[in-house]
């Protein structure tokens, strides 16, 4: 269950646009209707070990980019009794013209609340040689909005609105939308990236359901799971947009987009990250099931 945190050469990336659409909102404006048959329960999301090897897809326009590669290593556990923790890595190297080559290491480690309302982070950068840069802090969902409080890069609060979502909720509500049938959905993500002051309007496009009997053409370490041979996954892709953009006459670009497969347990499969100058693949080469507690919330 990859979420924003992804980072490749001088870009902080890890999943939007103007004008959301919330069922809660929708809820108020429709009238009432006959009660609808409960959806079928939530899968627990799957506690798991993955690493994912990168390499350059292809590069566009002038983008002087030669070659790319990194690594990403990420672990996901809990439950919903406890809550989720995220622990990610990501080593990647950029060569770009005169076989100049940028270094960037990113380390990150979150927990969030399984409703979705607490989320706590810790975020390190590193370009090259340089200082690394990092965010720590805290956002808590209230009556009102959602108040964030950083520690760092310097002690500051702010708030955002009732509807901004947290990566893991963010990755439910895909999930719920893909079952329900939906192929489009729309939400504003925080999760504490670049300065900790960054809120994203994504938009995500659900694809058909693949069963979970159905191969992928090319096999990874995710296939041979027995763990995920019968679980069903959608192709998705998540385009992020800078909500603070000042809209304008044209179409808005998105910052990054993220494309990937889906398992409904959260475990996401053949990444592609997309960074409008160049795009990179992710091919899961290690999958490893990690044990978790049983819940009853």
């Amino acid at each position: 269950m990859i979420g924003r945190w992804q980072v490749f050469g001088m870009r902080a990336v890890p999943l939007a646009v103007v004008g959301l659409v919330l069922g809660a909102k929708l809820a108020f404006a429709a009238p009432a209707a006959p009660a609808a048959p409960a959806p079928p329960a939530a899968m627990p999301f799957l506690a798991h070990q993955a690493v994912y090897e990168l390499s350059l897809r292809k590069a566009r326009g002038n983008a002087s980019i030669n070659d790319a590669r990194g690594r990403i290593a990420y672990s996901f556990a809990g439950n919903a009794c406890e809550g989720f923790t995220t622990d990610f890595r990501q080593i990647s190297e950029l060569q770009g013209g005169e076989n100049k080559t940028t270094t960037s290491d990113l380390r990150s480690t979150s927990w969030e609340d399984a409703d979705g309302k607490s989320y706590r982070f810790k975020i390190e950068t590193r370009m090259n040689d340089g200082t690394p840069t990092q965010v720590d802090g805290i956002a808590e969902h209230s009556g009102s909005g959602v108040t964030v409080k950083l520690t760092l890069p310097k002690q500051k609060s702010f708030t955002l609105g009732p509807d901004t979502v947290f990566p893991t909720e963010q990755v439910r509500r895909i999930i719920a939308a893909a079952k329900e049938g939906k192929s489009v959905l729309e939400l504003v993500v925080y999760d504490g990236s670049d300065d900790g002051e960054k809120v994203y309007n994504t938009l995500a496009v659900i694809g058909q359901p693949i069963p979970g009997d159905r191969a992928p053409a090319k096999a990874d370490a995710a296939t041979q799971s027995d763990a995920l041979k019968s679980v069903t996954r959608w192709p998705v892709t998540v385009s992020y947009y800078d909500r603070a953009a000042k809209p304008d006459s044209g179409e808005q670009t998105p910052v990054y987009a993220m494309s990937f497969e889906l398992y409904e347990n959260g475990v996401s499969r053949s990444l592609v990250l997309d960074y409008n100058d160049f795009v990179i693949a992710g091919a899961m080469n290690k999958f490893e099931v990690k044990d978790s507690k049983d819940c009853k919330p």
